[in-house]
């Protein structure tokens, strides 16, 4: 007796469809994080220094660029403990990701401040 293979390719379509209506359609390229930096001061009264990851890898902070090995003792001398970060367009997430992990290892909390175009 020879296998039907109608009723099969009929449950292999309905699985097509029902995986296809399921999955999201469009790709995760940003990380999505849930605070917001807006108008928020340190406990002093002062705004928190801003830094800002540049392409290569690079965070500028008060106008120099440093490397993320000389920023974290720099921020430490100058007693920084909470921080605004921001990202040029041309950065990696590769980039903001690794310098978001250091400063949270060395007690640093960082807000990620969202330029919208």
């Amino acid at each position: 007796m020879p296998i039907r293979i109608t009723p099969l390719i009929d449950v292999v379509f309905i699985l097509l469809v029902f995986f296809m209506l399921t999955t999201r359609l469009m790709p995760l390229d940003h990380l999505e994080l849930a605070n917001s930096t807006q108008d928020r001061q340190s406990e002093a009264g002062e705004p928190l220094p801003e830094l800002q990851i540049s392409a290569g890898g690079s965070v500028l902070w008060r106008e120099n660029p440093y490397s993320l090995p000389e920023l974290l003792p720099a921020l430490k001398a100058a007693g920084i403990d909470e921080a605004n970060l921001s990202t040029t367009p041309d950065s990696a997430l590769a980039d903001f990701t690794r310098t978001l992990s250091a400063l949270d290892n060395a007690g640093i909390t960082a807000h990620w401040k969202r330029e919208t175009p």
